[in-house]
């Protein structure tokens, strides 16, 4: 869309106020609200907001920050009324001097994507994101009791939460995304929401949409949506799993009919990059002390560093389908990462595998779980980080890492994590007091 048609829709649909969104380095989505007068100005990047107020953003002295609208991003938020409608723009962060700003988490994946460009590749992201529905309490609070005792693809009436996933649905196809299909998930009160793939940036942009969305619209059915990795003790956590292809001169570049399992050298070296430089990347794909409760053996979420053609309990796994649709799966992540973050890392990491000709092990046929630790010593398999502080640790030893993030996104988030971890640390839980206050 030019800044004609979207003046001309928003007289057309009644546009009364704007919304110019962004994200933070932890991946929150942030907004500043203009009326419709304004639109205009923020059309031509003149809209000016205080970075200094933004998690990592900006010190006091150097605050203030330019928003960019993409202009492919404009979307009318259909749960609002129809008269005084409201609109949305994901805007780009530049400095006063009309430059890229280096903490802008969608400027690290658009460097990305040159990079590959640059060798050659356009990149497909295709995530699948999973969240919790629970009931709130009469003050409106979220409590932590399911809405639903379904189980994986359950439909009603044991699906509680269909109608409020049909809505949720619904709502993202207005908004412009092609789903490809939801379902009830395997834990009571789970779900997950998958659509169709599409280049990073437009990927990363959807899954923040998807997120925030999805919450207001189970609040509309007086349910709660989270997207927090391990909401419940003993049963499966929410990941997002990535799906990741690569295509050259318009052919999948993963996909080579004559070499075994079908994969290419450059699938390879993409899978050999990613393993060996993804206890790193766990600290942005699982970016919360939570998120290293839902990576435990016995609840399907991938423990050790593997790829398998088939196997489901490996970190990498390669569908079966082929030709064009050859693809890999990452499934460590989970749905409170930066998107932005996640898939730069990944993707560069996958890139210096194929720079650097990084060859994987062999692909792994068992389910991993069940291998003892002698048996998976011999195969040379290791463990990702069992806690934020130690997928920080390795972050901070990966010198991609720096070379992805930056200097200013990589300080402050390791720093912003460590405070995470510090607090988490020195506070009495009640399992502790459960535990051992009457005992000792």
């Amino acid at each position: 869309m030019n800044k004609e048609a979207i003046i001309a829709k928003c007289k057309e649909l009644d546009v009364r106020f704007i919304r110019l969104q962004f994200t933070d380095i932890l991946g929150v989505v942030k907004n500043v609200a203009i009326p419709i007068s304004q639109l205009e100005k923020a059309l031509n990047n003149q809209i000016m907001f205080d970075g200094s107020s933004i998690e990592g953003f900006t010190r006091v002295e150097e605050s203030d920050m330019i928003l960019q609208p993409d202009l492919n991003s404009f979307a009318i938020f259909p749960w609002r009324p129809r008269e005084g409608s409201v609109a949305r723009f994901i805007c780009d962060i530049y400095t006063p001097e009309n430059k890229p700003f280096e903490g802008d988490p969608r400027y690290v994946l658009q460097k990305v994507i040159r990079e590959a460009a640059d060798l050659g590749f356009t990149v497909n992201v295709g995530p699948e994101c999973e969240f919790f529905l629970f009931k709130s309490n009469e003050d409106g609070t979220p409590s932590t009791v399911t809405h639903d005792k379904g189980g994986y693809f359950d439909l009603s009436p044991v699906d509680l939460g269909e109608n409020a996933r049909r809505e949720i649905i619904l709502t993202l196809e207005e908004m412009g995304f092609e789903i490809e299909a939801s379902h009830h998930e395997v834990s009571p009160g789970q779900h997950e929401i998958d659509f169709r793939y599409s280049d990073p940036l437009s990927a990363a942009d959807r899954v923040t949409t998807l997120k925030f969305v999805t919450r207001i619209i189970a609040q509309l059915h007086n349910l709660h949506a989270t997207f927090m990795p391990k909401p419940l003790f003993g049963v499966n956590g929410s990941g997002m799993h990535i799906h990741l292809s690569l295509f050259k001169d318009g052919k999948n570049a993963f996909y080579d009919s004559q070499a075994k399992n079908q994969l290419s050298p450059a699938a390879l070296y993409f899978i050999g990059g990613i393993l060996k430089h993804i206890k790193a990347i766990t600290a942005v794909t699982n970016p919360l002390v939570n998120s290293y409760k839902r990576l435990i053996p016995g609840y399907e979420a991938p423990v050790f560093q593997s790829w398998s053609a088939s196997n489901r309990s490996a970190l990498i796994r390669v569908p079966a389908a082929r030709q064009s649709d050859t693809r890999i799966e990452i499934r460590n992540p989970d749905p409170c990462c930066n998107p932005y973050l996640a898939f730069s890392l990944l993707i560069k990491a996958g890139l210096d595998g194929i720079a650097n000709k990084i060859s994987p092990s062999e692909p792994i046929q068992k389910n991993v779980y069940l291998m003892t630790p002698a048996e998976r010593a011999l195969e040379n398999i290791s463990s990702l980080p069992s806690s934020l502080f130690e997928a920080l640790e390795e972050m901070e030893k990966d010198p991609l890492c720096l070379a992805t993030l930056g200097e200013h996104i990589m300080n402050r988030y390791v720093e912003a994590k460590m405070i995470e971890w510090e607090v988490y640390r020195s506070q009495i839980h009640q399992w502790e007091i459960d535990q051992y206050l009457g005992v000792f």
